[in-house]
């Protein structure tokens, strides 16, 4: 794997994890589209490169974190149907789901409905006046959505996002609350999956895991912050228009 194909991948995770297009998809395509060979460190480096984004939303919101147990409450509860399932399903999900058919076929049923959901969401208020406030039921409900992201292709922004606004919540709040949600999600994902990798690197495969750390990190940085400008002055429909783009180019150059 080249320092340049490491870079690459790095800003696409960062860009794409916290925005409903999924971040898998594109890592998927980008692979194949520069030739990497999917070898162990590969896969390693795909896993582990998630880490800097989690560290940028988790920066970017510790004062949220600061301000008291209650929305610590609401992720655990949003939590558990990922962890339970996700732990149940680990195995089947890799062997059969991580395939350009799947990928493609959910990015586009997934641009479809978030169009849909724009439409819907468009003028809707808030029924809750903080995310603290958020029903312990509806936070329930918001992780089982977050489920279907272990199908590749889904999003896991998506799905929570999705799960957010059929659940009292605006599309700002339902933004936010997915992103939070992503801290202990993929921690916990990331580090199951690290777990799962045999790690055995030289020198120069370190250098490359730090390099896409670094540049994982800052993109998603960069990523979410324009992301909520673009969810509250337009919506959701213009990911869901580029996602079925996407889909459409994983059908013609994949499968």
């Amino acid at each position: 794997m080249e320092l340049i194909q490491t870079i690459v991948l790095a800003i696409i995770e960062g860009l794409t994890e916290f925005l409903p297009v999924s971040s898998t998809g594109h890592m998927i395509l980008a692979s194949s589209v520069m030739k990497i060979h999917e070898d162990e460190f590969v896969k390693t480096f795909e896993i582990f490169i998630q880490l800097g984004a989690i560290f940028a939303i988790a920066l970017m919101y510790i004062k949220r974190f600061l301000q008291g147990i209650e929305i610590y409450t609401k992720l655990l509860v949003a939590f558990i149907p990922t962890a339970v399932i996700g732990f149940l399903a680990y195995d089947f999900i890799k062997a059969y789901l991580f395939n350009p058919v799947v990928v493609s076929i959910s990015l586009i049923l997934g641009g479809i409905i978030l169009i849909w959901i724009d439409k819907r969401v468009v003028n809707k208020q808030t029924e809750v006046e903080t995310l603290e406030s958020i029903p312990i039921k509806n936070a329930f409900f918001i992780g089982l959505m977050q489920c279907l992201s272990m199908i590749p292709g889904t999003s896991r922004a998506a799905a929570t996002i999705i799960g957010g606004v059929f659940n009292k919540l605006d599309k700002k709040q339902a933004t936010e609350f997915s992103f939070l949600l992503a801290i202990p999600t993929m921690f916990a994902a990331t580090g199951y999956d690290l777990l799962k990798t045999p790690v055995d690197f030289d020198t120069h495969e370190i250098t490359l895991l730090s390099i896409g750390l670094l540049f994982a990190f800052v993109s998603a940085w960069f990523a979410v912050k324009i992301f909520l400008r673009i969810v509250e002055n337009y919506g959701f429909k213009h990911f869901g228009y580029y996602r079925i783009i996407i889909g459409l180019i994983f059908l013609l150059t994949m499968t």
